[in-house]
């Protein structure tokens, strides 16, 4: 008997197209469930759509400083004040320069407003001042509170200035040993019984700081102006604070403690912000002193905090102490225990994790040697963008409609695959955006809404590839499942360099813009690659699904595949089938 020659798979048999269809289907469910397990259920909106606050931010120089004004610290503001808002959570805050002196903040609606003016407000003035003295935050001098009072919130002398290596600065990088031994140290001395270490500490931390009896040392003007200092309310301290930041470096201040519990007499400045590499919050699980905050200083720097933390390390409470002031205001004020020498320092107290990455932030962004006062702040309604997105909108819906008819005339039921495809394409890329709001803080913009417009036409040109090549093998004689399947490779590549020149597009305009254009080539980038998605795994599982049904195979007049349309000369040409040998018995 004559067996028969397996021939070559056909190309008709697509596998298990269904299944594709399924995955995606579950992979659209999956994405909507996430929409409703996070409670997002909409993208978030940018300044231009949701509203917002305009800052307006005029340069001023420093005490001392009359040239730093320039085009470099302009730019490194912009930087700084980007990473601020940021660090708020804030996405799709514009901060750009205009003119020689001049920075614009734009801050989308649902940001607080006042936190905001005070990040961006607060970008220079940042120094390092010993403290003479200090006292309750009131009119009339009190004894300061114990530090086992207010230490959890890193308030006081509860706060501590080491090494990274405990205080022991005697090696550049220390061994296991020196830190195990730093870390003994630094719990022997928030135990209220541990004597002191003889390694530069002074007094155990938890001890009370008294102001420096009857005020000795500090001249008569100074202790007045402590006496009559008010810290108890926002007004007085704003007052205090612009006051002690318009003083110059050189000369000794009254300053309020940025939550107005104290007010200091401090010294000349010893550190000036400019001399901060880097400040980080970090969570010390070894160590056991919960969140602190890391320092580098430059090279210049750090050989200033040594000659400071070396003074200070030998002064008995409170004078043993330095306060980080950020525009006249005492936001840290940490105790030294030995002078610190390799150009690092910890500081640690019971902060917070919000606390500790507060203070990081205000150190590692306030070393500027600029000030800004605001000029204007203005409340941006979402009435102008409102009224742009529903005018952008509605010619979306124009544009969509006249595609959808031209479809309809021109490629009929053909057409229901393109509108089905549209329609898991728009669902796709809706939920992805709503859903990376909060993952990587996405914003909706104008010029995104404008993308995702863009890229109907983008999606609707491939199917169009993928319907023409189908069309022409079935003008050369084939009937509509070998075609849907020989004509699939020719429109894959071309599909696959459209797209590709359209993703590089979109990710070069990413990365060579800023602000509202990226969302515009953000959007772009995403939908093309959607495109992809749609086309591999939807369009082309669904055309090998109907080439099977009868409506399509044999050519109805209005499947948009009837040969006689199309220009076909009969006979059509049958799928070959593997020709049979025989051998004799």
């Amino acid at each position: 008997m004559a067996a028969p020659k397996k021939g070559r798979r056909s190309p008709a048999n697509q596998g298990h197209p269904g299944r594709t269809l399924i995955l995606v289907l579950i992979a659209m469910a999956g994405l909507v469930g996430g929409m409703f397990s996070t409670g997002t259920l909409t993208p978030r909106l940018g300044i231009d759509l949701a509203g917002g606050t305009s800052f307006t931010l005029a340069a001023q120089n420093q005490p001392g400083k009359p040239n730093a004004i320039n085009e470099t610290n302009m730019n490194t503001a912009v930087s700084i004040m980007e990473r601020r808002v940021n660090g708020l959570g804030v996405t799709e805050a514009e901060v750009q320069k205009q003119g020689s002196d001049h920075i614009i903040v734009n801050i989308p609606k649902g940001t607080d407003a006042k936190q905001a003016r005070q990040q961006v407000g607060t970008t220079a003035q940042l120094a390092f001042r010993p403290v003479l003295t200090t006292t309750a935050g009131t009119k009339t001098p009190e004894p300061k509170p114990s530090p086992s009072q207010n230490g959890k919130n890193g308030k006081g002398s509860g706060e501590q200035a080491t090494g990274k290596d405990g205080g022991k600065s005697s090696s550049p990088s220390p061994s296991a040993s020196s830190t195990a031994q730093g870390r003994a140290v630094t719990d022997a001395l928030k135990k209220p019984s541990a004597p002191p270490s003889d390694s530069g500490t002074t007094k155990p931390s938890n001890q009370p700081t008294p102001p420096a009896p009857g005020g000795a040392g500090i001249p008569p003007a100074l202790q007045k102006q402590l006496g009559a200092l008010d810290c108890s309310t926002k007004q007085s301290r704003a007052a205090a604070g612009e006051q002690a930041a318009n003083a110059k470096p050189s000369d000794p201040v009254v300053a309020c403690k940025n939550d107005g519990s104290q007010k200091y007499v401090l010294g000349p400045v010893g550190v000036e912000g400019t001399d901060v590499k880097s400040a980080k919050a970090v969570f010390d699980s070894q160590g056991g002193q919960g969140w602190i905050v890391n320092m580098d200083f430059t090279s210049g720097g750090g050989k200033k905090f040594a000659d400071v933390t070396g003074k200070l390390a030998a002064k008995s409470p409170p004078q043993d102490q330095f306060a980080i002031v950020l525009d006249g205001a005492v936001v840290s004020d940490p105790r030294v225990k030995t002078q610190l020498n390799q150009g690092n320092a910890t500081i640690s107290g019971g902060f917070t994790q919000q606390s500790a990455q507060d203070l990081g932030n205000m150190l590692s962004y306030g070393a500027l040697p600029l000030s800004f006062k605001i000029d204007d702040e203005t409340t941006v309604t979402a009435a102008l963008g409102g009224e742009q997105l529903h005018a952008g909108l509605i010619a979306g819906a124009i544009g969509l409609a006249l595609v959808v008819v031209y479809l309809v005339a021109y490629y009929r039921g053909l057409a229901l695959v393109a509108l089905a495809s549209l329609v898991v394409s728009a669902i796709l890329t809706y939920t992805i955006m709503t859903l990376l709001g909060p993952a990587i803080g996405f914003a909706l913009n104008l010029p995104a809404v404008c993308g995702a417009i863009v890229a109907i036409g983008i999606t609707a040109d491939s199917f169009i590839v993928y319907f023409e090549r189908i069309r022409d093998e079935i003008r050369e004689g084939r009937t509509l499942r070998p075609a849907v399947e020989r004509g699939w490779p020719r429109a894959r590549r071309t599909i696959l360099v459209s797209d590709f020149v359209s993703f590089l597009a979109a990710a070069v305009l990413f990365i060579v813009t800023v602000g509202k254009v990226q969302g515009f080539a953000f959007t772009l980038g995403l939908t093309t690659l959607l495109d992809v998605v749609v086309v591999f795994l939807f369009t082309k599982p669904l055309m090998t699904l109907l080439a099977r049904r009868k409506f399509f195979s044999e050519g109805h007049s209005w499947s948009g595949l009837d040969p006689k349309r199309l220009g076909a000369k009969p006979p059509l040409r049958r799928r070959r089938t593997a020709p049979t040998q025989t051998k004799e018995a």
